[in-house]
């Protein structure tokens, strides 16, 4: 399970390794173009029912902690749509990952702190 901590924040926000190594190359890229943009997701079932949302800017000190030190094989299919989704008016709907036929992705099965919902409507 990896951790974003973002701006002041005293609350981390813990994402499964995977999906944050994915969200890292998006967001590392638009931040690094001086571009602000949001990321939503849906509450786990063992927190209050509901979704939050987090305006990403490049001034608000940003950190990515992994729990892996290994880093995983990366999907260029899902950082395009994720990067689609950022620039869109919604930002980032964390949703289902579209694996390419041909990689060779491992299972992993661990619990997610973060929903991934598998509507892609980039609608809050």
């Amino acid at each position: 399970m990896g951790t974003i901590y973002y701006g002041g924040s005293a609350t981390p926000i813990h994402i499964e390794d995977r999906i944050l190594a994915h969200l890292k190359v998006v967001i590392s890229t638009k931040l690094r173009r001086g571009e602000s943009f949001t990321v939503s997701w849906q509450h786990p079932d063992d927190q209050p029912r509901g979704r939050s949302t987090i305006w990403l800017h490049p001034s608000i000190p940003l950190r990515f902690v992994f729990e892996n030190p290994e880093p995983p094989a990366l999907s260029r299919e899902w950082i395009a749509s994720l990067a689609n989704s950022a620039s869109s008016t919604g930002g980032i709907q964390l949703v289902a990952e579209h694996f390419d036929l041909d990689q060779d992705v491992p299972d992993n099965n661990a619990p997610q702190a973060v929903e991934v919902s598998d509507d892609n409507d980039g609608t809050d």
